[in-house]
């Protein structure tokens, strides 16, 4: 069976990261954008990730540009902002399409997991998923829903 630990994905600098790294660790994956009306959601989820990182919580951030052209075009100034606004430390990768043909195989297998309401298609930035120790999508989480309202769902996945 497929887990998320399957696949490998691009760095910013364009190299292959395996997710097999963060074997046996919950994480959060999440479509990001540098200007969306959630970007502030940046802010949520570095206090989660400082929060539970000790406990082995990763989150994954994945720029896209898919919805409104809310991200920068170069990923230098995409990494330079969530640092300077929002302290981001955890990690970010490549710039990736979350939905249609050319969608990064890793969001074609979550939404294939956990279907969103009335489709399965990423409909905008800040779609959050958990993901527990097993690799495992465990659920999905609407762009407007809060990261810190995620809060629960996490703490299960230290058991």
């Amino acid at each position: 069976m497929t887990t998320i630990y399957d696949f490998t994905v691009k760095n910013t600098k364009g190299e292959d990261v395996s997710l097999n790294i963060y074997k046996d660790k919950p994480m959060i994956i999440v479509n990001t954008a540098s200007h969306c009306g959630f970007t502030p959601q940046f802010a949520e989820l570095q206090k989660l990730y400082e929060t539970y990182k000790e406990e082995g919580l990763i989150i994954l951030g994945f720029p896209c540009d898919q919805f409104n052209n809310q991200e920068f075009e170069e990923i230098e100034s995409t990494i330079e902002f969530c640092q300077l606004n929002y302290g981001v430390t955890f990690p970010i990768f490549a710039k990736v399409n979350v939905k249609g043909k050319e969608a990064e195989p890793l969001f074609q297998f979550l939404v294939s997991e956990k279907k969103g309401f009335l489709s399965e298609a990423i409909k905008w930035n800040f779609t959050k998923f958990l993901i527990n120790k097993d690799g495992k999508v465990i659920d999905r989480y609407a762009p407007q829903t809060s990261p810190s309202k995620m809060l629960q769902d996490i703490k299960k996945q230290f058991k």
